[in-house]
């Protein structure tokens, strides 16, 4: 089975762009700002060889955009269905509540009311999957998992050690990844971690699910595998090969990546396929 490809961000390609995503809400403003943008974005993505494509639900909560919340991740829902082609996938993307590098600042168990209440949105907007993701914190991760998979739609979760590498262990993702199995993940990636630090994280978590994959942030400019970089498409292709190598069946990008690495991500998934025949 070739592997599935997902999209690569939103809001680091908005940003390449030209177009403002301020905190707190950050990509969630050009749902309403820019559309067009973004609908540009999914078009892209899918051109490039994605087949799963994540709305720009990342922070359409209640706590940042107040009363309006809901009308906005439905717009946004409907952006990404409307992109893409009929065939393809929309998945919720599901945040956590604070800063997504401050575990420290995670409320923990006490996240479950505003989870389940925007699992629930997205579900009633017609996702095909909810995607938890970018969490450090195992705790708040299990929640959330739990509650999107109360819905009863297909649901990820995506975990990442940060920019750095340094916000969790491969041990901690791993133990991570096994409560997200236990709460009703059908799979569990990697997410926003440096593609050269992502392999370790990724045979961690392979220990403790049985579909797993992964899709990394560029890391720093200096590694010359996003943000620009001329060579930075097949830099990330090349690491991506290893995660395939090692059993990945989920594959996209994050952070500074973009079309073009989404284009080649496909081309070694496509590859990997057919070296399973």
């Amino acid at each position: 089975m070739q592997p599935v490809v997902l999209d690569g961000p939103m809001g680091t390609e908005l940003a390449a762009r030209g177009v403002p995503t301020p905190g707190p809400a950050w990509s969630a403003h050009a749902v309403e700002s820019a559309s067009d943008v973004v609908a540009a974005i999914h078009r892209d993505y899918a051109a490039a060889g994605a087949t799963v494509h994540t709305a720009t639900t990342f922070r359409t909560t209640r706590r940042v955009l107040g009363a309006r919340w809901e009308a906005v991740l439905g717009r946004a829902v409907r952006i990404a269905r409307s992109s893409v082609p009929a065939s393809h996938r929309v998945a919720g993307s599901i945040a956590p509540l604070d800063d997504c590098y401050r575990p420290d600042l995670s409320p923990g168990s006490r996240s479950r009311p505003e989870h389940a209440e925007l699992a629930r949105a997205l579900a009633g907007a017609g996702v095909d999957v909810l995607l938890c993701e970018t969490f450090p914190s195992g705790v708040e991760a299990a929640v959330a998992v739990e509650e999107a998979a109360r819905t009863g739609v297909e649901t990820w979760a995506a975990l990442t050690a940060g920019p750095a590498a340094a916000l969790m262990s491969p041990r901690a993702m791993a133990d991570a990844a096994r409560a997200c199995v236990e709460s009703g993940a059908a799979a569990v990636l990697v997410n926003c971690t440096p593609a050269a630090r992502t392999l370790v994280y990724l045979q961690a978590i392979a220990e403790a699910c049985s579909r797993f994959g992964a899709y990394a942030n560029a890391g720093d400019a200096s590694e010359g595998v996003g943000w620009g970089a001329p060579d930075g498409p097949r830099e990330y292709a090349r690491w991506a090969g290893g995660w395939l190598a090692a059993g990945a069946s989920i594959v996209g990008g994050c952070c500074g990546t973009g079309p073009a690495h989404v284009a080649l991500l496909a081309r070694a998934a496509g590859e990997a396929r057919g070296r399973q025949r």
